[in-house]
């Protein structure tokens, strides 16, 4: 095992969306990002104490991780975590696709380690696994985790880790209040147990939870979003209504309670930040204090959305 204990923030940052060229069609979310933005966004992230950054070789295939190398230069490297991804679908040919992609992720992240490297989706775990094991040794990933991995292959990947001494150190799946499989699936009970940290990702749903978006004002036209939420967006209004009453009481806005939510069932958030204010959300989402009755109404209303919003590239989690 690495000697450093990984340092699991209340919330981290996100940057799937920073992949995005900003053209109609080519990415999630239409809408140009600039690196000055992003810059600001990164300086208020790090004044607030947010220092986890979450990516991933295949988001943009690369241009994320240039973008967030390019935007964290003027930090100490100490003063931030990078978390990004082997994503097995996309792997070369060669006798170590996993060491050559994560060579690829360090030089354009500009660092020669990274806090926690992830198995992005399983396609065979037992082959891929026991790659994550020299690259622990060597240094060059200090932590590894599993992700959008169901209950068997965290475990197996857990065993197979095991017998090197080491483990999965963390597990990271798309769970919302509108799509909680994992927690259904027993995965966040097994992460409970076992003392692994469990990074929730799409907490928002790619905005169609933030109640900014109606049947009246639907999600951008020309964006996967929109194709994925706009049509399911009439379930949701009284489910955001909720988050937005409960967030009144607060002084906080829909988004910063599901975003709460997520923390109070015990796992970390993982929120996309495209603009600098998104920063002063988080700040007020961790201060959040919700009763059992506020997470029993938000669920309840969640259920009776009747929707479903599992990816294309995830697998069922149920056993």
């Amino acid at each position: 095992m690495t000697t450093d204990n990984l340092k699991i923030p209340t919330v981290a940052l996100g940057t799937w969306a920073w992949g995005d060229s900003g053209e109609a069609g080519d990415g999630y979310f239409g809408s140009p990002l600039t690196q000055a933005g992003l810059e600001e966004v990164a300086d208020k992230a790090h004044a607030a104490g947010f220092t986890l950054w979450d990516t991933a070789a295949v988001y943009g295939m690369g241009r994320s991780e240039t973008v967030l190398g390019d935007v964290l230069k003027p930090f100490a490297r100490s003063d931030y975590q990078l978390s990004t991804k082997f994503t097995p679908q996309a792997a070369e040919t060669g006798d170590d696709p996993v060491t050559d992609m994560l060579g690829q992720s360090l030089a354009r992240l500009g660092t020669d380690y990274i806090d926690l490297y992830w198995i992005h989706n399983p396609a065979d775990v037992a082959r891929w696994t026991p790659h994550l094991i020299p690259l622990l040794k060597s240094g060059k990933v200090k932590h590894v985790g599993v992700s959008n991995h169901k209950l068997s292959e965290i475990e197996l990947a857990n065993r197979i880790l095991g017998e090197a001494g080491f483990r999965v150190e963390a597990v990271q799946n798309h769970y919302s209040l509108l799509y909680r499989s994992s927690e259904d699936a027993g995965i966040l009970d097994y992460c409970r147990n076992q003392g692994i940290p469990f990074f929730a990702y799409m907490v928002l749903e790619q905005g169609a939870l933030t109640g900014k978006y109606s049947p009246e004002n639907p999600l951008p036209e020309g964006s996967n979003r929109a194709a994925t939420y706009n049509g399911m967006l009439p379930q949701l209004k009284a489910l955001t209504d909720k988050l937005a009453s409960i967030g009144q009481r607060q002084g906080a806005a829909a988004p910063e309670v599901a975003t709460a939510w997520a923390i109070a069932k015990g796992t970390t958030p993982i929120i996309g930040v495209t603009k600098p204010y998104y920063i002063d959300g988080l700040v007020r989402a961790t201060s959040i204090a919700l009763s059992s009755d506020d997470i029993t109404a938000l669920e309840a209303l969640a259920d009776a959305a009747n929707v479903n919003t599992r990816g294309w590239w995830e697998q069922e989690m149920e056993v």
